[in-house]
């Protein structure tokens, strides 16, 4: 029988210790107090908080990974999945051909905004990190209408797009116009089974970090930013319309 100052003890040791936190983070998952969306504490601060090995905290990470518990966005970090919606009713068909619309959009903008972010961390001027920062406060404010929200969240957009220097992205974002703004056509809030506060939270975090990207010129950040904000919406949207089509 091994001891565990043996290698297979070690093993052994290692094992039950990254199961044990592994149930322990899925249990907060499970209770609500890591939510869908919500970032996990870095490797570091779980280390510190429960006492274990780097190598513990990375395998317990990939056990739920394959659960499909948490997702990681190399360069951002590791994210709690959004949960299994509840849909009630079935969505009328105008609303389905709107989110279907909305996801081969958000196929377009994956391929042209993740580049164009890295882009924009590489070439960006103080004055357009400030058009930027000015876009992003003023999407921040509370009073605004919901209309007006989706035309704000166009425009941060738009200011990424220029900050690459590329007259073609630039063009090719606005000649699409707010209408790749999800919200701008659906009550995304009710959708994602979230409430409008937690909801815009959630939106205004995504863009903090890759306006944060921009910032330091952290050009493979920028892109996992942007990646994780316009994957977050598509992952989203496709559950919902996956969700209606089983039930029809």
């Amino acid at each position: 029988m091994a001891d565990m100052k043996s290698p297979t003890g070690v093993r052994k040791k290692r094992f039950s210790l990254s199961q044990a936190l592994e149930a322990l983070l899925s249990e907060h998952i499970s209770e609500g107090r890591l939510r869908g969306g919500e970032q996990l504490p870095t490797e570091t601060a779980i280390m510190l908080e429960h006492g274990v090995s780097r190598t513990v905290v990375r395998e317990a990470m990939s056990r739920l990974q394959a659960s499909g518990k948490v997702v990681t966005r190399q360069g951002v970090g590791t994210f709690v999945r959004g949960s299994t919606l509840s849909l009630g009713p079935l969505i009328d068909l105008a609303t389905i051909d709107i989110i279907v619309d909305s996801l081969a959009i958000m196929e377009l903008r994956i391929a042209l905004e993740v580049e164009a972010a890295g882009l924009a961390a590489q070439r960006r001027t103080s004055e357009q990190l400030e058009a930027m920062r000015a876009a992003l406060d003023r999407l921040k404010k509370r009073e605004v209408m919901a209309d007006d929200l989706a035309t704000r969240d166009f425009q941060f957009h738009v200011k990424i797009a220029e900050a690459t220097g590329n007259a073609y992205i630039v063009d090719t974002l606005r000649n699409l116009g707010v209408v790749i703004v999800p919200r701008s056509r659906l009550d995304s809030a009710r959708l994602f089974h979230d409430s409008p506060l937690s909801y815009e939270q959630r939106i205004h975090d995504e863009h903090e970090r890759i306006y944060q990207a921009i910032l330091r010129q952290d050009v493979e950040c920028a892109r996992a930013a942007m990646r994780l904000h316009l994957d977050d919406s598509r992952e989203h949207l496709q559950q919902v319309h996956e969700q209606n089509r089983a039930r029809e």
